[in-house]
């Protein structure tokens, strides 16, 4: 992905996870806006978006953090939400045995103590591999990945949902359904 690619999927992910008031935008409750409202609006806060750069973020980033509605009208970010507007409605998925969790080895103490916690997002963001939990992990420095037991937790009342991304999404992992290696 090119630097102007990285450039507008960063400015992406904080209007449409964030703050879309930053720039006078409204998300529906599904995190959806009107793609050419964002670009509107991003252009009168100095940001010069159009379609089709927009398209080529959705298209080639690998984290797939974006979807386009079914009629192309539409963006939403996929997951990672922390504004309080938006409250997408995931379905509600069987989880595989086991998912993984990637962070940096500063935060296990912390984690030790009261689990994952979705912190100031409405989830806790969770992998189906180890790789893709490892390349989350060292985005916040030294990484570890944490097994959680996910079969079991869902067994025992645990919600879990998939995101358009590929990224499972739970409330909360209480410490016994951590595994530390």
């Amino acid at each position: 992905m090119s630097i102007e690619l990285v450039k507008v999927s960063k400015f992406l992910s904080y209007i449409l996870r964030h703050k879309p008031e930053a720039i006078g935008i409204t998300l529906d409750a599904d995190g959806w806006v009107n793609i050419d409202f964002l670009i509107q609006q991003a252009y009168q806060h100095g940001e010069d978006l159009t379609k089709e750069l927009i398209l080529e973020v959705v298209k080639t980033s690998d984290k797939k953090r974006f979807t386009i509605s079914d009629d192309g009208l539409k963006i939403r970010a996929a997951q990672g939400h922390s504004t309080e507007q938006v409250d997408i409605n995931y379905i509600e998925q069987t989880p595989p045995e086991f998912l993984y969790h990637g962070t940096a080895t500063r935060f296990i103490e912390s984690i030790k103590q009261q689990g994952l916690i979705a912190g100031n997002r409405h989830y806790v963001h969770l992998s189906a591999d180890e790789q893709t939990a490892n390349a989350v992990g060292k985005r916040h420095g030294k990484p570890i990945v944490l097994k959680v037991r996910s079969s079991i937790m869902y067994q025992q009342g645990f919600k879990f949902y998939l995101a358009d991304n590929g990224v499972w999404l739970t409330k909360t992992v209480p410490i016994n359904f951590l595994v530390f290696d």
